[in-house]
């Protein structure tokens, strides 16, 4: 549950709009909720991680069921309105999106998203190296955009050709912080870093080849 929706909740108690008893049928769910189909439950669903830490739960696909993913999901939405399921294959985010049809699937991020913020916090600038980065990028993008902020794409502007990046430097001037998706060496973070006074969030990818060790460099 967000911030403002238990105020709002609270505010039509006290207005006399909401019996105490729905309002406590709410919040019988904080801080967590057991989910199980047969058997101990396989996970604790933690709706109260938004009031604490101002960012909701976010789902990672690998490693989980189907099943259990879409039950996860479900009670998720129906708790909070809200769904950032990552790193999901095809037939994840199918068995997501069969029970979830206002659930969208955005392919090249690997993500499966319900609502989002309704704000927009603030300008990321997003930059790769190469268009083979472009999956971790898309990640990042769906990401900060269900998160609230306003992003600004800039594909392929790898250090072979600097002069695609320097014909563009008033796009990233114009963010609050540049996120820089980049495989071989990752050398087009430290370029960006010596090129604006923004914050530059360096992210390395297992894209290419040369000294990275497989996107860890």
């Amino acid at each position: 549950m967000e911030r403002e929706a238990l105020a709002e909740l609270l505010r039509a108690v006290a207005r006399g709009e909401t019996a105490p008893e729905a309002a406590l049928a709410r919040l019988r769910h904080l801080p967590f909720e057991a989910v199980a189909a047969e058997g101990p439950p396989f996970a604790h669903l933690d709706h109260h991680r938004a009031l604490r830490q101002g960012i909701g739960e976010v789902v990672y696909c690998p490693g989980k069921e189907e099943a259990e993913l879409v039950a996860i999901a479900e009670r998720l939405v129906a708790r909070s309105g809200r769904l950032l399921a990552t790193r999901a294959t095809p037939d994840q985010a199918a068995a997501m999106l069969a029970r979830l049809p206002q659930a969208h699937h955005h392919e090249r991020a690997r993500a499966v998203t319900v609502g989002g913020a309704e704000g927009r916090a603030g300008a990321v600038s997003l930059l790769t190296a190469g268009t083979a980065d472009l999956a971790v990028a898309e990640e990042a993008r769906v990401t900060a955009e269900w998160l609230g902020s306003r992003v600004e794409t800039l594909y392929d502007v790898g250090v072979a050709g600097l002069h695609r990046l320097l014909d563009r430097l008033d796009h990233l001037r114009r963010a609050r912080v540049v996120v820089v998706a980049a495989g071989m060496d990752g050398v087009l973070a430290s370029v960006v870093g010596g090129l604006v006074e923004r914050p530059v969030v360096a992210v390395p990818t297992s894209a290419g080849y040369g000294a990275h060790f497989g996107g860890l460099a």
